[in-house]
C-alpha cells in the first residue's frame, strides 16, 4: 500500500510538469534523408572550356537506379531524350544547344542528385587566347564574322592499283571496283574507306579523317569497329601570321619537304592501322606562330573529336620543323593535349631560334657589304662561318630569308592582309604611309602573349598612334660575337672588334640600328612564362622520339634537336623519356622512319597505358620505352654504327652565333646579364692574352659601354613556363598580357582525351 501512494504522489508531481513542455503537432514527420550525391563527369573537355554549344556528359548510376527514373537539365531545359545506358553500363549523352556562358547540368533520380557547371564558348572562338585582331578576312562561305559555316563530309579510298599513290576520291553512291582492304591493329579488316570532316572552329579550318563504313552509324559512345581511339595529329612547317583560314596539314613535312614520291605518309599508315587523324590550321606554325592559339584550336578539335567519334586512349603528334615547334611548345605550355611526340627537322620553340636567325640576319648585313669593315679588315667565307657557328655562310643566307623575313618582318605580305593604304587600318602596316595598318610580324600575332611595348621604348610610329606594338622578347646587348673564334686564333682582334662594332641591333619593325638591341623587359620574361621558350620543364610526362639527318645548310642542322635534350637534361636529370635516331638523309635521317616512329611510338605508349601501377605518370614514361625503341645512329641508312651521342660532326651537332660568343649549348638565353668588360678576360691560345692595340680596346669599351654577358648566370626572365594559360581580362575587355592561369580543372572533367593511366592534366 505504502509503495502505492508513493508511485502516486511521484505521478501527480510528474505531470504538471511534463504538460509545460512544448507539444509536438499532431502532423509531425521525421526528416527526409538529404539525397546521395551522382558523379557527372564532362568528357570531352575541361567542363570550363567547353567550345561549340555542345558536351559530351557521363554519369555512372548506382545499383539499383533504373534508367527510367533519371532526369537530367541542362539550366531549365530537359535534357533526359538524349542520355541512355550505353553497353559500358554509363548514362551518357551529348548535350547539345548550350549557350555561351555558365550552364548548371543537373541529374536526378528517387534519392540521388549530381550536378557540373559548363562554361560555354562559341565555336569561333576565342576560349583561352585573348582577343584577336579585328583584321581577320573569313572564307567567302562563312555564316558570320566568326567563320562558321556547316560541317562538310566527303569520302577517299585506297587503290589497289600501285600507280594509284595515296587516297583517291570515293563516291558512295557509285563505288570504285579497286578499294583495297586493311586490317586494323585491333584485327578488324575493312574496305580501305576514309570518309574525311572539314570544318570551321576557331575562325581558322579542322580536319578529321577516319576509316569509315558508309550507311552505318558511328556515335561517341558506340563508335564503328575498326576505330582503335587513338589519334593522330600531322603538322606544318615554318613561322608565320595569317589573317585569313587556310588548309590544314596532313603530310609528314608539310611546309618544309615536299612529298616525297612512293613513300606512303604516316597519316595513311596510321588510318589503316585504325587511327583517328586531325589537323588543324590554326596549329601549323607555319600559318600561325602562336602557342596559345595552337593549343586552343587543338584542344577544341579534340573536344569536337570526342563529341562525335568516342573517347580516346592516346594522342601522338607528328611534324617537320614548325610541326617539331608546335608539338614541343604545346605539350609544354599545355600538358595533356599529347601523350606522345614524333618530331623531326626539330627546334624546340620559336623564339630560341628566332634569336639565332636575328644574328644571322645581321652578321649578314655586315658580312656581304664589305664597305662597313673597316679598312684593313678582310673577312674569308670559312671565317663568316665560323663566328656563325656553321659549316657554311649559306646556313646564314637560308635561315635569314626562309625564315626570319618571313617571320619578323611586319611590312611583308601575309595571307589575309591588303597592300597598304595610306591612313586605312584594314591594310597592311607601311612605317611611313601607313603606322596604324596590320602588321605581319609574328611578334604581333603574339602580342597577347608577350604583351605591347612600354611607352618610354615608342618610336615615332607608337607615339603617333597612343600605343606600342608587341614587345621585343630578345636582345643581343653585350653578346660578344666571335668570341670563341678569337680566342682558337681563327680571327684577328681587328675583325673581332670591327665585327662587334658594326653590327648593331634591330628595332620594333627588324631594321638594323647601330645601337645593340636591348629587348623589352617585361617581354623577355613572357616569352619564358607563356612557353614561348621551351625550357622542357613540363615534358616529363610525354613520350618522345626525334629522327634527323645532316643538314647541308638549310637552317635545321640537329642541333637543334640536341638543345631539346640539353634542356631536359638540365631540368629533370635524364632524357629517358626521349629517344634521338639520326640518319644518312637530309634533315629527316631516313625515308621511312616517320611511320616507323609511329608505329615506334604506338607501342611505348600501349605499355605505358597498361601500368596500372601508383608510381607518377612520369616514371610509367621512362618505364614503358619498348626495350628495341633507343637512340640511333647510321651512316648508310642500313647499319648502326653509332649512339646518338658520338660522331657530332656527322650529326652535324654545330653551334650558333651566341655560342661561339660563350653562350650555353642550350642556346636559351633571349637576354643575357651583363658584367663588366674587362681585358683580361680575353685570352688566346695558350692563355696568352690577346693583343688589342689601345685604340681597339677603347671602341670595344664605346661598343660595350654596359658590359658584357655573363653566361654563367640565367639570362633575364630565365625561367620555367606556366601551364594552362589564358590570355583574356577576367572583366572581359581586352587582354591579360603574358597570361593569366586557370583556375584547378573542375572536378571530373576532361576524362574522355586519354586513358586513366596518363592521368592528364585536365583531370583531377
Amino acid at each position: 500500500m505504502r509503495s502505492r501512494l508513493l508511485a502516486l504522489a511521484c505521478l501527480c508531481l510528474v505531470l504538471p510538469l511534463m504538460a509545460l513542455l512544448p507539444r509536438p503537432a499532431a502532423d509531425a514527420v521525421p526528416p527526409a534523408p538529404q539525397p546521395r550525391p551522382l558523379v557527372v563527369e564532362v568528357l570531352s573537355n575541361r567542363a570550363d572550356l567547353v567550345s561549340g554549344g555542345d558536351v559530351l556528359v557521363a554519369v555512372r548510376l548506382p545499383r539499383g537506379v533504373r534508367e527510367r527514373e533519371v532526369r537530367v537539365l541542362a539550366g531549365r531545359r530537359d535534357v533526359t531524350r538524349r542520355f541512355a545506358v550505353r553497353r559500358d553500363g554509363r548514362y551518357v549523352g551529348l548535350v547539345t544547344g548550350l549557350s555561351t556562358g555558365r550552364t548548371t547540368l543537373r541529374v536526378t533520380a528517387p534519392g540521388w542528385r549530381g550536378s557540373a557547371v559548363v562554361t560555354n564558348h562559341p565555336a569561333g572562338g576565342p576560349v583561352l587566347s585573348g582577343p584577336r585582331s579585328p583584321h581577320y578576312a573569313c572564307q567567302e562561305t562563312a555564316r558570320n564574322a566568326r567563320c562558321e559555316e556547316p560541317v562538310r563530309y566527303s569520302y577517299l579510298y585506297r587503290s589497289t592499283d600501285p600507280l594509284q599513290a595515296g587516297l583517291q576520291p570515293y563516291d558512295p553512291a557509285d563505288p570504285p571496283a579497286d578499294v583495297a582492304t586493311t586490317t586494323t591493329d585491333r584485327g578488324v579488316r575493312v574496305p580501305f574507306v576514309v570518309r574525311r570532316e572539314d570544318g570551321y572552329q576557331d575562325r581558322d579550318r579542322y580536319t578529321i579523317l577516319t576509316l569509315f563504313r558508309p550507311g552505318r552509324p558511328w556515335t561517341a559512345w558506340a563508335p564503328q569497329r575498326q576505330w582503335n581511339r587513338k589519334l593522330l595529329v600531322t603538322h606544318g612547317g615554318g613561322c608565320g601570321a595569317s589573317y585569313t583560314p587556310d588548309e590544314p596539314p596532313l603530310d609528314d613535312y608539310s611546309g618544309t619537304i615536299p612529298a616525297v614520291p612512293g613513300v606512303e605518309p604516316s597519316y595513311v599508315a596510321a588510318l589503316g592501322r585504325g587511327f583517328a587523324v586531325m589537323s588543324t590550321a590554326l596549329a601549323d606554325t607555319g600559318h600561325n606562330c602562336s602557342v596559345a592559339m595552337n593549343a586552343e584550336s587543338l584542344m577544341m578539335a579534340k573536344e569536337r573529336l570526342v563529341e562525335r567519334y568516342g573517347e580516346l586512349r592516346y594522342t601522338i603528334g607528328t611534324g617537320c620543323s614548325g610541326g617539331s615547334i608546335a608539338q614541343h611548345t604545346v605539350a609544354n605550355a599545355y600538358p595533356g593535349i599529347y601523350q606522345g611526340l614524333v618530331t623531326t627537322c626539330s627546334y624546340p620553340d620559336v623564339l630560341t631560334a628566332g634569336a639565332q636567325f636575328a644574328d644571322y640576319h645581321l652578321m649578314r648585313l655586315y658580312f656581304e657589304d664589305p664597305s662597313r669593315w673597316s679598312p684593313g679588315v678582310v673577312w674569308s667565307p670559312t671565317q663568316m662561318a665560323q663566328v656563325e657557328g656553321h659549316l657554311s655562310h649559306l646556313n646564314a643566307v637560308v635561315a635569314d630569308e626562309g625564315l626570319f623575313k618571313a617571320a619578323l618582318d611586319p611590312e611583308h605580305a601575309c595571307p589575309g592582309t591588303r597592300a597598304p593604304v595610306a591612313g586605312d587600318p584594314a591594310t597592311r602596316y607601311d612605317s611611313e604611309t601607313n603606322p596604324g595598318g596590320v602588321r605581319c610580324s609574328v611578334l604581333d600575332l603574339m602580342v597577347n602573349l608577350l604583351g605591347r611595348r612600354p611607352r618610354e621604348a615608342w618610336g615615332p610610329q607608337e607615339r603617333a598612334l597612343g600605343r606600342g606594338f608587341a614587345g621585343i622578347p630578345f636582345a643581343n646587348s653585350g653578346v660578344q660575337y666571335g668570341l670563341e673564334a678569337l680566342r682558337a686564333g681563327a680571327i684577328t682582334p681587328a675583325q673581332f672588334v670591327d665585327l662587334n662594332a658594326a653590327i648593331g641591333g634591330l628595332d620594333v619593325d627588324s631594321v638594323r640600328t647601330d645601337a645593340r638591341t636591348t629587348g623589352d623587359p617585361a617581354s623577355v620574361r613572357r616569352a619564358y612564362r607563356t612557353g614561348l621558350v621551351n625550357e622542357a620543364n613540363h615534358l616529363d610526362e610525354v613520350a618522345m622520339i626525334n629522327h634527323g639527318g645532316p643538314d647541308p645548310g638549310i637552317a635545321h642542322d640537329y642541333s637543334h634537336a640536341w638543345w631539346t635534350e640539353e634542356r631536359l637534361l638540365a631540368d629533370q636529370g635524364h632524357t629517358d623519356n626521349r629517344v634521338m635516331w639520326f640518319g644518312a638523309v637530309p634533315l629527316i635521317g631516313d625515308l621511312g622512319w616517320a611511320t616507323e616512329a609511329l608505329l615506334a611510338m604506338d607501342r611505348w605508349l600501349a605499355r605505358v597505358e597498361q601500368d596500372r601501377s601508383a608510381r607518377p605518370l612520369a616514371a610509367k614514361v621512362v618505364a614503358g620505352r619498348p626495350a628495341d625503341v633507343t637512340d640511333r645512329c647510321l651512316v648508310t641508312g642500313l647499319d648502326p654504327v653509332c649512339t646518338a651521342r658520338e660522331l657530332d660532326v656527322l650529326q652535324t651537332r654545330l653551334s650558333t652565333p651566341r655560342q661561339e660568343a660563350g653562350g650555353p649549348s642550350a642556346n636559351d638565353t633571349l637576354a643575357c646579364r651583363l658584367r663588366p668588360l674587362r681585358r683580361a678576360d680575353h685570352t688566346g691560345l695558350a692563355g696568352l692574352p690577346v693583343p688589342f692595340t689601345d685604340t681597339e680596346w677603347s671602341r670595344l669599351e664605346r661598343t660595350f659601354p654596359d658590359g658584357v654577358c655573363d653566361w654563367s648566370r640565367p639570362g633575364l626572365g630565365q625561367g620555367p613556363a606556366r601551364t594552362w594559360l589564358r590570355y583574356d581580362a577576367r572583366d572581359g575587355r581586352g587582354a591579360a598580357y603574358g597570361g593569366r592561369e586557370l583556375p584547378r580543372p573542375p572536378a571530373h572533367s576532361g576524362g574522355g582525351w586519354a586513358s586513366p593511366a596518363f592521368a592528364a592534366l585536365l583531370r583531377q
